[in-house]
């Protein structure tokens, strides 16, 4: 099971992996984020946790990552993999931004059913929040 939302921006990707790579500060723009954080550098392989608002906290790993165009953490579930897949592609003076979640393994769409829908629901306004963040940084 996967959903996806996506928004254009006059941002930079730099100035939207600025917003990224401030973790501690992920739910000054997501409302669905209650807290987050990585231990060291945003960087592969890099792990932290997330607290989302209306849920328990969960472990989450930088599983793929190339600067200033894309990133993917993952959080495990019991017999499910959450993959949170963030994209920017450059066109012409806007870029699209993409934010896609994919659930993967046995329970994928048990937890895409009980959990996915909440977070689809709250992506168009984390999305929006995240424009907004990164349009705000100096050029």
């Amino acid at each position: 099971m996967q959903f996806e939302e996506q928004i254009r921006t006059s941002a930079t990707p730099e100035q939207v992996f600025a917003v990224y790579e401030d973790v501690l500060n992920w739910s000054s723009w997501d409302p669905d984020v209650q807290s987050s954080f990585i231990e060291g550098d945003f960087k592969l392989g890099a792990k932290g946790k997330l607290k989302p608002s209306n849920g328990p906290e969960v472990k989450i790993q930088i599983t793929e990552l190339t600067k200033n165009r894309s990133y993917t953490t993952v959080s495990k579930l019991i017999l499910c993999s959450i993959f949170f897949e963030h994209e920017c592609i450059s066109s012409g003076d806007e870029i699209t931004v993409i934010h896609r979640v994919v659930f993967v393994g046995f329970l994928s769409l048990f937890f895409g059913r009980i959990i996915g829908s909440g977070i689809k629901k709250g992506l168009p306004k984390a999305m929006q929040g995240l424009k907004n963040a990164a349009e705000g940084r100096k050029h």
